[in-house]
């Protein structure tokens, strides 16, 4: 089978390699980068726990080709951590009990992170529509939109 050179930056690192057409941004993070934290869901762009932001906006990487991410940036919760938006919602997830089982928890973080870098100054229902792609199956949504309204409102206030 055919295969493709790409180069694309994750987290601030250049990465080579050659992908197969249909192999998919998730696939490749987590299998050959050993990216964990982009978390497998249900690999049909329902969940959103795959989310990662390529070349500035929150995507499912697994209805992402390897090779569409050619020449781009990559953004995962580990590089989104570095970032200060990033460590605040770290933080506020805990603080408001809004990581309950995790398994949501990178995709929430990321989406918040991408929503917050353009609407820095939110409603509650800004926040829910935005998050509104990522699925939690374990009781629901107040804490986490508890968490990230609280960082929308420190970071507002330092602005």
């Amino acid at each position: 089978m055919a295969t493709y050179r790409v180069r694309l930056v994750v987290n601030g690192e250049t990465v080579r390699a050659n992908v197969e057409p249909q192999e998919t941004l998730l696939r490749f993070l987590r299998n050959r980068l050993g990216l964990t934290e982009v978390k497998s869901g249900c690999e049909q762009g329902d969940c959103g726990t795959c989310a990662v932001i390529l070349e500035g906006k929150a995507v499912n990487s697994c209805l992402t080709l390897a090779v569409q991410a050619d020449g781009k940036q990559v953004l995962t919760l580990k590089g989104i951590e570095k970032q200060e938006i990033g460590k605040l919602l770290q933080e506020s997830f805990v603080a408001h009990g809004a990581v309950q089982c995790g398994f949501c928890t990178p995709g929430m973080i990321v989406s918040a992170a991408n929503f917050l870098e353009k609407y820095p100054n939110p409603s509650r229902n800004e926040i829910r529509k935005a998050i509104s792609g990522n699925l939690c199956r374990c009781t629901g949504y107040k804490k986490i939109v508890d968490a990230i309204a609280d960082v929308a409102s420190r970071v507002s206030k330092n602005q």
